[in-house]
């Protein structure tokens, strides 16, 4: 299963790493906001490369932010992490919040970037009043209510009522997330956007959208296929979290968009 550590980032807070060892171009995943790195396992478990996993800032057992979060932190964290892993390049899987910080990287760094997976994301996500409400709503205590309907937009109900333990254990990581860490990232979801990041991206892009996701409806991943360079658009039977949801059908687009990657990449 790999092991889990923790990095401290040169701005000095610290974040909790899982590596796993394989063979070829390694893929580093960038987890959903309110989710930790466990969000990836089952994606993970169907794949033989090199792959990272962390827990985005504020997020399972990194350290929590003093202050709000923005893109470029996040960033920051990513290459953090891909320099403590001595990954020179990867392939940057994000999803949601972890797809903006993909791209954001990309923008950064794109000599350390092999390709971006862009899952169930979008270059922004407006209102911003929303993640200003719901950033307000963890500050005053109220994080618990806003648990049940996340889960709800993560997973389709049909996947909940056939997968009851698995959602239990989605239901636990929800849970788990601090409410300053969640308040602290809503600020980055209410600030970012990508879409000039994308636009100006020359590397190979794949866009992996849920067919049932709401938070990121296909629509606005079709957006980011027009903006991004040759993109290819994969769409599963999944909601909004399609690697916990779909783990057979991401794993399999996601190899064989990395090996496409490596073919280029030499």
């Amino acid at each position: 299963m790999g092991k889990t550590h923790r990095i401290r980032t040169p701005q000095g807070h610290e974040l909790a790493v899982s590596r796993r060892d394989g063979s070829g171009l390694p893929v580093m995943f960038l987890n959903s906001f309110a989710a930790d790195h466990t969000m990836w396992d089952a994606v993970r478990d169907r794949l033989d490369r090199l792959t990272i996993a962390y827990d985005a800032q504020g997020h399972g057992a990194s350290d929590i932010p003093a202050a709000p979060l923005t893109l470029d932190e996040l960033a920051a964290d990513a290459r953090a992490v891909m320099d403590a892993e001595g990954l020179e390049t990867a392939v940057l899987c994000g999803l949601s919040l972890g797809g903006l910080t993909a791209v954001q990287l990309a923008e950064e760094a794109p000599d350390r970037v092999a390709g971006l997976a862009l899952a169930n994301t979008a270059v922004n996500f407006p209102p911003p009043g929303l993640w200003r409400d719901r950033a307000e709503a963890a500050r005053a205590g109220d994080y618990a209510g806003l648990v049940s309907p996340t889960l709800e937009r993560w997973l389709t109900k049909g996947w909940r009522d056939t997968h009851p333990h698995e959602t239990a254990q989605v239901r636990t990581m929800l849970e788990a997330m601090s409410p300053e860490g969640y308040a602290a990232a809503c600020h980055a979801l209410e600030t970012g956007d990508v879409s000039t990041a994308l636009a100006a991206w020359p590397g190979p892009t794949l866009v992996i959208a849920g067919e049932h996701d709401q938070s990121s409806p296909v629509a606005r991943s079709e957006e980011m296929v027009r903006l991004a360079s040759g993109a290819d658009l994969v769409v599963l039977d999944a909601a909004h979290v399609s690697a916990i949801e779909a783990p057979d059908a991401f794993a399999q687009a996601l190899e064989a968009f990395v090996a496409k990657c490596e073919a280029q990449h030499g």
